[in-house]
């Protein structure tokens, strides 16, 4: 990717309004601040939260070293040495302490469209009922359980209550397979999962419980299956090791003391997607991670007590355990949580629920915000009133330019910050966004690094790469909340994160987040997705991200997926997959036009196939990679070749679009 060309151009800039900045909790000063002393910087964030006992260190670090045998050393970062705090208590009983229980923590809406309204003082009673429902499940400090639930708020109260005893979480996501919940219960060592007997999905009640019988199958550490009644199913059930939560959680004391824990000490385990190798079960702990969580969402987000703040992640995402558990609860937000799909029963929901609530913060991913494009073309369905939100955010792969301006003008009345956050599971919380009422805006770009955070553009040789250039995105000194490990292999952590450029820079090495990207001549940074999403046209490195962008930017064009493809005469070339607006008739000469003119001829799409929709990770992310399998295959079928098989589709959300995808190509007429 270091000398991949970075080609689209975006000149318009959004200036921060007055009128925010004039209310803005963080103001330009900070990022002069942090770079004058990165350290006292995080200590004052730090000291937004209650601590049982101060910290004697404020951070250290090991950096790799490469030793006389010539093995690099594993990295240690440690943040607030010797401080004891209990995460809980920092998310909950703070707040109630402080005379706010009566506050509401969480508007709970089910997909059938069953409310719940839980107020501080509630979420502290049911977090103490789940504490002491663990600890007589033979739970304790340093315990892992699995946690694989929908969006409920049992779900964000068995985390709040492991945090709260110093157990280890690691949630998954509802809709993975037996086999994906299995892998992280052996390679944690989970003595408990929490489940369901059903869940909510798209208009259907799903049973659950026979998927996760068998994950739990024979699993030596495993000691018991906690399952919430949902849907009221009849389940499978296990003697002396399946137990209801109505029977240990609900009847359990309402009280409960809470326990401070070293800074260092594990919260949670949280595992990458595992679309490329073994999934990686990165581990964050107490103190740095609650820090920086709790700081950035203050600070990026503009927190304000009368918020009502809804992340649509799903809560076994890093986005939801940063946005929607642990930031928002420690600044004592109020919160929107719903269980189901944006298009069930219609298209309207997610419109309805703000309404409903008076969503004032609503942050969901580019992939969604490219949906309602498809869904509701240039002007969103009249009837709904929006306008509550004051800050509209977006997290995920890259926006696309075209799509930041279409948010911000019908979810935002074209007046609201859009707030473009970049970070990963590994860095804990946001690493790349703008201060609203600091930083002007422009679309498609997360803008610069928050305070506190040093992250750079580089070569191969770890030197910056000049504005205009892409390079590899790397963040050159520690932070708060970096994942201190892989569960159980920490020379994976060392080669995965480290390795690569080990000794540079000041703090003896560069931590790799695996995306290109390229800074523009103000210093913005503008993702161009990760560093194998690249087509190599006649020598020429191509970002993906740009040309879906160029792609996105026809009014034709709702969604695009681009990758690279086999071709005889340029080595690669660009086969682009576009989803329909339903604004007018998709033309493929027009839209290998537009990427001409938006890019250059060089990165015209050779192929260009109109699909139903694109196959996506449950996290939202676009799967090049299969869109160049399904691409490949279908020219195998064609010359009368065994085609290979499809790569790992078992983290997709929507399935069908590969047999849907596979349809179109079958159908198209041949191109070489």
């Amino acid at each position: 990717m270091t000398d991949t060309e970075a080609r689209l151009v975006e000149h318009r800039i959004f200036p921060v309004s007055d009128g925010f900045a004039a209310q803005a909790n963080a103001t330009a000063e900070l990022y002069t601040e942090a770079e004058a002393d990165p350290v006292a910087f995080w200590e004052a964030a730090a000291r937004r939260l209650v601590w049982a006992e101060p910290w004697h260190t404020a951070h250290s670090w090991e950096p790799p070293v490469r030793g006389a045998d010539g093995e690099l050393s594993v990295p240690a970062a440690r943040w607030f040495e010797g401080g004891r705090l209990n995460v809980a208590y920092n998310c909950v009983d703070r707040h109630v302490d402080e005379g706010r229980g009566g506050k509401v923590a969480l508007h709970f809406e089910g997909e059938p469209g069953d409310r719940t309204t839980v107020t501080y003082a509630d979420l502290q009673r049911r977090v103490a009922q789940a504490a002491h429902a663990l600890t007589a499940l033979g739970i304790g400090p340093g315990d892992r359980v699995v946690v694989y639930l929908p969006v409920l708020v049992e779900t964000v109260v068995i985390a709040l209550a492991c945090a709260r005893i110093g157990a280890v979480h690691s949630l998954v996501f509802g809709g993975f397979s037996a086999e994906a919940v299995r892998f992280r219960l052996e390679d944690t060592g989970a003595k408990l999962l929490v489940t369901s007997d059903g869940q909510f999905r798209r208009g259907a009640a799903v049973e659950v419980k026979s998927a996760a019988d068998r994950a739990a199958d024979g699993l030596p550490a495993l000691e018991h299956v906690l399952v919430l009644r949902r849907t009221g199913q009849g389940v499978p059930w296990t003697e002396g090791r399946d137990v209801w939560w109505h029977d240990v959680v609900d009847t359990a004391p309402e009280a409960h003391e809470a326990q401070a824990f070293d800074a260092e000490h594990p919260l949670f385990i949280i595992y990458t997607s595992g679309t490329t190798g073994k999934p990686k079960g990165l581990v964050h702990t107490s103190g740095g991670y609650l820090t920086h969580a709790s700081w950035a969402h203050w600070a990026h987000f503009d927190a304000k007590p009368d918020d009502v703040h809804w992340c649509t992640a799903d809560l076994a995402w890093v986005t939801a355990h940063t946005y929607e558990i642990y930031g928002p609860l420690s600044n004592g937000l109020t919160q929107v949580i719903y269980e189901g799909t944006p298009g069930t029963p219609h298209r309207e929901r997610h419109l309805e629920i703000i309404e409903r609530y008076g969503v004032t913060v609503y942050y969901t991913a580019p992939t969604l915000i490219r949906t309602f494009m498809t869904w509701f073309g240039d002007d969103v369905p009249a009837g709904h009133d929006l306008s509550t939100i004051r800050l509209l955010g977006t997290v995920g792969e890259a926006i696309n330019p075209e799509a930041w301006v279409w948010f911000r003008r019908n979810y935002g009345r074209d007046e609201t910050p859009v707030v473009d956050t970049w970070w990963q599971s590994e860095t804990g919380a946001a690493m790349i966004a703008p201060l609203p009422g600091a930083t002007p805006l422009k679309p498609g770009s997360a803008t610069v690094a928050l305070p506190g955070i040093d992250a750079a553009v580089v070569d191969a040789e770890g030197e910056e790469v000049p504005p205009g250039r892409s390079g590899t995105l790397v963040v050159r000194r520690p932070w708060p909340g970096m994942a201190r490990t892989v569960w159980g292999d920490p020379r994976r952590y060392r080669d995965a994160y480290w390795s690569a450029y080990a000794g540079r820079g000041a703090h003896g090495g560069y931590y790799v987040a695996g995306d290109g990207a390229t800074r523009d001549a103000d210093g913005y940074v503008w993702i161009l997705g990760r560093l194998d999403d690249v087509v190599n046209v006649s020598g020429h490195r191509l970002s993906t991200i740009e040309i879906e962008s160029a792609l996105v930017a026809h009014p034709s064009v709702g969604e695009a997926g681009s990758t690279g493809v086999s071709d005889p005469l340029t080595g690669q070339a660009v086969a682009a997959f576009v989803v329909p607006s339903g604004a007018s008739d998709v033309s493929v000469d027009d839209l290998r036009a537009q990427v001409a003119a938006e890019i250059g001829p060089v990165a015209k799409p050779r192929h260009v196939h109109v699909v139903p929709e694109l196959p996506k990770t449950r996290s939202g992310k676009i799967l090049r990679r299969l869109l160049a399998q399904l691409w490949e295959a279908e020219q195998d079928r064609r010359a009368g070749r065994e085609p290979q098989p499809l790569g790992d589709t078992t983290s997709l959300q929507n399935p069908w679009a590969v047999d849907d995808i596979a349809q179109v190509l079958a159908a198209a007429p041949a191109t070489r």
